[in-house]
């Protein structure tokens, strides 16, 4: 690796930083950027052309059998580096993987959801299981809530810088209210709605853990994970009858095209909203 390497990837962090993007990104776009400084430390940096970046992608392909979403990770950091620091806007969309189908989501039915929520005696997981399927909040999302979010007034939750930077506002569902009141005056947070045991966000981690216990305790046959329960949230509102534009901006999607996956066995036949959980 060339000796200035290390400074130039904390200037290119602090860069992204600036431009803020999400942590997960940098730390993303600096571990591929690493790996293309290491395989040109013996070459002009500014003078790399589209031959050598493909011999490169080329040969982590064979012998790193790189995935495709890795590959794109790469490319798009090369392209963010020659922009930032060359003002050379790469082409380089020919390198990019071929985009396959996206498999059909995987979701539990509502007598699944029930079953799960029936073994969760922990008030707090209990919230939270709610929380994920009552307003299909991505598992990200829901660690991330203050308890300043939940506005019981209007009878709504705030869900701010989610991805894509985008806030939203989707309803609260009268049954997790009564729950979530419960919950409030049992753990007493301070100021994330759910809290780890030193107060600070619960982890994406635990609650991956909790659900797969639980659903194994309910019987359910499948590989349960917090994203499943977005998933069934979507699919159940579509068999509902809520409009899937409403679906498509309660779950905060930018395309119509990604909603869309959510109508293989659903039949929209009337407008209304409600939350599935007061359903159960």
């Amino acid at each position: 690796m060339c000796p200035n390497t290390n400074s130039l990837l904390s200037d290119f962090e602090i860069k992204l930083r600036l431009q803020r993007y999400a942590t997960s990104t940098i730390k993303t776009y600096k571990n591929a950027l690493a790996k293309f400084f290491n395989a040109f430390e013996h070459k002009d940096l500014a003078q790399v052309n589209l031959e050598q970046i493909q011999d490169f992608l080329h040969c982590l392909q064979t012998k790193d059998r790189i995935s495709s979403v890795y590959q794109k990770q790469i490319l798009a950091s090369i392209v963010k580096f020659y922009l930032l620091y060359y003002d050379r806007k790469l082409e380089l969309s020919m390198l990019y993987p071929k985009r396959k189908p996206k498999p059909l989501p995987k979701y539990l039915t509502a007598v699944e959801v029930k079953r799960l929520l029936q073994q969760c005696t922990n008030l707090k997981h209990s919230c939270i299981l709610r929380i994920l399927y009552g307003c299909g909040l991505r598992v990200s999302e829901v660690i991330a809530l203050k308890i300043t979010d939940i506005d019981s007034t209007a009878m709504c939750i705030h869900i701010r810088a989610a991805k894509a930077k985008k806030d939203r506002v989707v309803p609260l569902p009268q049954t997790l209210l009564q729950h979530l009141r419960q919950y409030y005056v049992s753990f007493q947070p301070k100021r994330y709605l759910f809290e780890g045991q030193y107060s600070g966000k619960y982890t994406a981690k635990s609650i991956q853990s909790f659900i797969k216990k639980y659903a194994q305790k309910a019987n359910i046959q499948k590989r349960v994970t917090p994203h499943m329960l977005r998933h069934s949230y979507a699919t159940h509102q579509l068999e509902n009858g809520v409009h899937i534009r409403y679906v498509q901006e309660l779950l905060g999607h930018n395309s119509i095209k990604t909603t869309e996956l959510y109508t293989h066995i659903t039949k929209v036949t009337k407008e209304k909203i409600s939350s599935p959980l007061d359903m159960l």
